[in-house]
């Protein structure tokens, strides 16, 4: 950390008060990824906070440009990386939008079930990890630990527990089992257990509601007049959300409650997040004992999904599909239009907006990440409150540097 002195005297005084300027990161435990904030002190007051971002950028956007609509799910798990198949959703069915294609009953369904598990893996280490920020370390061991069984359903699922590349488009990798089903289960028995354990460790904690009551407020209007949305605005009284107001797959076939607060706290934020892992399992348990049959993927018709290994090594017809797909000079019919797609990720509204050519890759691909408008908010957050109160704030937003640089 870098420490420099500046003087101010106020109009009218002989008296200077010194200014100090802190670095805040972008090496540092708390910001818990690439960040770097510029701060100005007053003794231990923040007087103002400059983001610096950009320590991260990948260019995800240009690759958008070069890889085609099935290649760019790998990139997507890299976004935001707490909950990437919330990331997958959000992809490939702004591609569906372009494309014209509507899913089959039992995909929309399964790909409600991961992205409901995804907010729950996302909030559990947003919570943990602001928990831990404040002190409270016993609590970020709880959320871990349930952390590591939904990996496992994921792992049982598609083979992979992180960077999941699960959807397709038109599809999924593969279809749900029976073993992904009961461990599913299995969690929605022994997670509420753990959630409510949690609440009683931190929610009337005297030292964690004395660190976040009070601290970092974001009123309602300026939550939309910044475009916040998500837990962090819906934590100020904005009451929306995708999932209802918008609705895609077949979230109207789910009954949830969007949890809101109005104080717009960092307490506010912590706590929708808590109610909102309750409505995911409801919406999980629901979607898992109504699962309809049939197929997972398109039909052949649409000539848009590829085919399974099996028909790719023993039809004519699955190898010509998969070549038709697979080869630059084929690929999808895509209609030279515009389209966006937004989906209600764990942080928020998570949108792509792609523009297609006819090619098998994207002309443009942009993202509107959910972090980045987040981050342009902490300024007027934490002006007026003291160096420890940074810490409390940044996590209460829950920053992800990989989505927010791009």
């Amino acid at each position: 950390m870098a420490l420099t002195a500046s003087t101010l005297a106020p109009e009218g005084s002989s008296q200077q008060s010194y200014l100090w300027t802190l670095n805040f990161g972008p090496q540092h435990p708390a910001t818990h990824t690439t960040l770097r904030l510029i701060l100005k002190l007053e003794g231990e007051r923040v007087v103002d906070a400059i983001p610096d971002i950009g320590y991260l950028h990948s260019g995800f956007e240009k690759i958008g440009e070069h890889l085609d609509y099935n290649q760019y799910v790998t990139v997507t798990d890299r976004m935001n990386y707490i909950s990437p198949m919330a990331n997958n959703v959000a992809w490939h069915q702004s591609v569906e939008t372009l494309l014209g294609i509507t899913l089959t009953r039992r995909c929309q369904y399964v790909r409600v079930i991961i992205a409901e598990l995804a907010r729950i893996s996302d909030h559990l280490l947003s919570c943990g990890a602001i928990g831990l920020d404040v002190g409270a370390f016993t609590f970020f061991l709880y959320a871990f630990n349930q952390r590591e069984a939904i990996y496992d359903i994921f792992e049982t699922l598609c083979g992979a527990r992180f960077t999941n590349s699960y959807t397709r488009v038109g599809g999924v990798l593969h279809d749900i089992t029976p073993l992904v089903i009961e461990k599913i289960r299995a969690f929605l028995k022994t997670f509420p257990k753990t959630l409510d354990d949690m609440e009683r460790l931190l929610n009337r904690n005297r030292i964690f509601v004395d660190r976040t009551k009070g601290v970092g407020i974001l009123s309602r209007e300026e939550a939309i007049n910044a475009s916040a949305t998500g837990p962090v605005a819906r934590a100020s009284g904005v009451t929306r959300d995708l999932r209802r107001d918008e609705p895609y797959l077949s979230y109207e076939d789910f009954d949830f409650k969007v949890c809101c607060m109005r104080s717009g706290d960092c307490l506010a934020r912590y706590l929708v997040r808590m109610a909102e892992m309750y409505e995911s399992l409801r919406i999980i348990e629901q979607a898992i004992e109504n699962l309809p049959s049939g197929p997972i993927n398109v039909g052949p018709d649409e000539r848009t999904t590829i085919p399974e290994k099996q028909q790719v090594y023993q039809t004519i017809e699955g190898a010509i599909t998969h070549f038709e797909l697979v080869m630059a000079n084929r690929g999808f019919r895509v209609p030279c239009d515009e389209s966006y797609a937004a989906t209600e990720s764990p942080n928020g509204e998570l949108g792509f907006y792609l523009v297609g050519d006819g090619s098998h890759v994207a002309y443009r691909a942009r993202c509107r990440p959910p972090s980045f408008l987040h981050f342009a908010l902490f300024p007027r957050l934490i002006r007026g409150h003291t160096l420890s109160d940074v810490v409390a704030v940044l996590g209460s937003l829950n920053i992800i540097a990989a989505e927010l640089d791009r």
